[in-house]
């Protein structure tokens, strides 16, 4: 049986993620029950949702990316568009969630969002008059 997601390492993840405009990142390793409970909702969400790149991290083989992304906990979902992160939560997601939470990630006016990364820390809105 074929599988819907790509497996990230450090020598691909640049590659792969830098160049998408949609990325799903699961944070897991194979000890972590959450993490095998979470997997089959991983995968059928990866097969309805064939346009984006639903990848997994390793976090045993990958100590380097889980570092990278200060991953406390696993399971890790990150949503990562246009190169910003614009989700990340622990825990294992049900069905609907995962579906809720890509369609928002879909729904993202990544302008904005651009628009408030650009801005910086402790800058705060009202100074630009918006």
């Amino acid at each position: 049986m074929g599988t819907s997601t790509v497996e990230l390492t450090k020598d691909n993840f640049d590659e792969i993620v830098s160049g998408s405009d949609f990325v799903l990142i699961d944070f897991w390793a194979s000890w972590c029950g959450p993490c095998r409970m979470f997997a089959p909702v991983y995968e059928k969400a990866a097969e309805r949702h064939s346009d984006l790149i639903f990848a997994k991290v390793d976090t045993e083989a990958q100590p380097e990316l889980a570092g990278a992304f200060d991953i406390q906990s696993i399971p890790t979902l990150m949503i990562v568009r246009d190169n910003i992160a614009v989700f990340s939560q622990p825990g294992a997601l049900p069905e609907q969630a995962l579906e809720d939470v890509i369609g928002q990630a879909r729904d993202l006016d990544m302008d904005a969002v651009r628009a408030s990364v650009a801005t910086p820390a402790g800058e705060s809105k009202a100074a630009d008059g918006g």
